[in-house]
Parts: C-alpha cells; structure tokens; sequence
C-alpha cells in the first residue's frame, strides 16, 4: 500500500509541475508580444510608389501593402518593400497616393503573431515625395 500512495503523490506533483512550467511558457510568450507590439525595433522612412494596399484575413484582419523602391537616375530592377497598416486614417491617406511617389514613415516590430500583420513593418505616417 505505501509504493501506491507514493506513486499517486508523484503523478500529483508531476501534474502540478507540468501545469505550472505551461502556465509559465503562455504568460511568457503573452509577455513578449505585449512589448514587442509597444516598443519598435527600428524605425525609417521609405521611398516609392504605393502598388496595393488590401484589407485581408480570417480572423484578425489588417491591412497589407506593398510599395515599389525605385532609384531614378539608375536603371536598376525594382525591390518590393512590404507592409501593414494599423491605423484607419493612414489606410485612408495610403488609399489616397495609390500609384504615386509618397515616403511611408514606419516602425519595424519584429516577432509578432501574424494576426498582429503580415509583416515587422507597421506604417505610422504618409507623406508626399520630394521631386
């Protein structure tokens, strides 16, 4: 009788550690994604022209685009630079320069869930190109 008592305190206590150590690893990837979400790795400025901007997903829908890079004075082939965006009134003014040279103020996040974007780069701030 005292091994079975034993090996139920054991399985009891097993459980409770591997409940604990799963608790542990979710408040710690909540905890990541919560300050990886509010502070930025980097942030910049590109310049080009705005090719699409789609609102898409399943679940958690966002706002993804892309704008084409350019360099004018070299016949260089174009690279795309992919984005999200957060906020509707910056969805709104991208809307609004579809085709043309604008420079997208952004912010890089880097190791978000994709239900957060598409992308690490969250547009904060369009405005016109210089000639």
């Amino acid at each position: 009788m005292p091994t079975s008592d034993f090996f139920t305190k054991l399985k009891h206590q097993l459980l409770k550690g591997l409940i604990t150590l799963v608790t542990a690893v979710v408040l710690l990837a909540v905890l990541y994604a919560v300050v990886a979400y509010h502070y930025n790795y980097s942030q910049g400025e590109s310049v080009g022209y705005v090719q699409k901007l789609s609102y898409k997903g399943w679940l958690c829908k966002t706002w993804e685009g892309e704008q084409v890079r350019t360099i004018s004075t070299l016949p260089t082939p174009y690279e795309k630079f992919l984005f999200t965006v957060r906020d509707e009134k910056v969805a709104d003014l991208i809307n609004q320069h579809i085709g043309q040279k604008v420079v997208l103020q952004y912010e890089q996040h880097l190791g978000l869930p994709s239900c957060l974007g598409e992308t690490e780069h969250f547009i904060v701030g369009v405005k016109d190109a210089p000639p």
